[in-house]
C-alpha cells in the first residue's frame, strides 16, 4: 500500500508541478475569466429574454447580459482547462513515455493527471463563480461551481486526448477553441434562434449549460443534468486514456527470438568447433621419404 501510495504522489508533485511551470497558463487564469466574463456582462443588453429550461420545464425570462455572462464563465472555464491539460500532456508526453518504460506504473500516471485535472477544475471553477457574483447574485452559486467544475472536468479530459493524439501544438489548441466556441455559442438563446433543438442535447456541455443556468435563475436543483455532464467526462476520459496509453507504448522494435536448441543438444547457440583435417595417406608418403 505504501509503495503504490508514494508512487502516485511522486506522480501527482510532478504533474503539478507541470502546471506551475505554464506561466501563459496562469495569466489566462487571472486575467482572461474576469475580463471575458465582464465585458460579457457590460455589452450585452439587460433585456429580458424569454426561454424554456428543459431542465425544470420553466419559462423564464432572465436578463441578456446575466444569461450571457454564464455563458462566458462556461467558455472561459472550458478553454482554460481543456489549455492546460493538453499543453502538459503535449510537453510532457516524452517524459511519460520514459517512465513507463522504465517500469513506473501506468495507472499512478493516470489518477496524477486526474487529480491535478480536479484540483485545476476546482479552482478555475470557484474562481469564475466569485467573478460572475460580483456583478449579480445567482439563485444557487453552489450549483453553479457545480456546473462550471463538471464543465471543466469534460474539457480537461479532451485535452488529455489532444495532447496524446495529436502530433503538433496548433492542431490541439485550435481543436479545443473551436469545441468550445461551437459548444457553448449554439446552446445561447441571446446568439442562437436553434438554442431549443433537440440537437443541443448532444452537444459537451449540455448538461453543463442546463445546470448552469437552472443555477442563475431558478431554485429548482437539477442533479440528474450534473449527471449528464459527468457522463460526457467519462466518455472523454476514456478516449484520454486510450491516447495516453498509444502515446506511452514502446516505439523499439522487437528483437528476433533466441532459436530453441534441438534435441539432444547441450549447448545453444554456440558454433561447432573446426575440426584439424586428417592428412592424406599420399601426404604420410611422402613425409616419410
Amino acid at each position: 500500500m505504501r509503495f503504490h501510495l508514494t508512487r502516485f504522489a511522486v506522480a501527482t508533485r510532478f504533474t503539478l508541478i507541470e502546471h506551475g511551470r505554464n506561466r501563459f497558463a496562469m495569466i489566462l487564469v487571472g486575467l482572461f475569466v474576469p475580463v471575458w466574463t465582464t465585458l460579457a456582462y457590460l455589452a450585452m443588453p439587460d433585456t429580458p429574454a424569454r426561454m424554456r429550461l428543459h431542465a425544470t420545464g420553466e419559462v423564464l425570462a432572465p436578463h441578456g447580459n446575466e444569461l450571457t455572462e454564464i455563458s462566458g464563465a462556461l467558455n472561459a472555464v472550458t478553454l482554460i482547462t481543456g489549455f492546460m491539460m493538453f499543453a502538459a500532456t503535449f510537453s510532457g508526453s516524452g517524459f511519460d513515455r520514459r517512465l513507463a518504460m522504465a517500469g513506473y506504473p501506468r495507472a499512478h500516471l493516470v489518477l496524477a493527471k486526474v487529480t491535478a485535472l480536479a484540483l485545476v477544475s476546482a479552482a478555475v471553477a470557484a474562481y469564475a463563480t466569485a467573478i460572475t457574483c460580483l456583478a449579480w447574485t445567482p439563485r444557487q452559486p453552489l450549483l453553479l461551481a457545480a456546473a462550471l467544475f463538471c464543465a471543466g472536468l469534460t474539457y480537461g479530459a479532451l485535452g488529455v486526448g489532444f495532447g496524446s493524439l495529436l502530433r503538433r501544438e496548433v492542431e490541439g489548441m485550435f481543436a479545443i477553441v473551436m469545441t468550445s466556441i461551437i459548444d457553448l455559442a449554439l446552446q445561447n438563446p441571446i446568439s442562437s434562434s436553434g438554442a431549443d433543438s433537440p440537437v443541443m442535447r448532444y452537444l459537451p456541455s449540455y448538461g453543463a449549460m442546463q445546470a448552469s443556468t437552472a443555477a442563475g435563475f431558478s431554485t429548482s436543483p437539477v442533479p440528474g443534468y450534473l449527471a449528464i455532464q459527468l457522463t460526457w467526462f467519462a466518455a472523454a476520459s476514456l478516449i484520454a486514456l486510450v491516447g495516453f496509453r498509444r502515446s506511452t507504448r514502446s516505439s523499439l522494435p522487437l528483437a528476433a527470438p533466441t532459436p530453441l536448441p534441438g534435441p539432444g543438444s547441450d549447448k545453444v547457440g554456440l558454433p561447432a568447433p573446426r575440426q584439424a583435417a586428417t592428412p592424406s595417406p599420399a601426404a604420410s608418403d611422402t613425409e616419410a621419404h
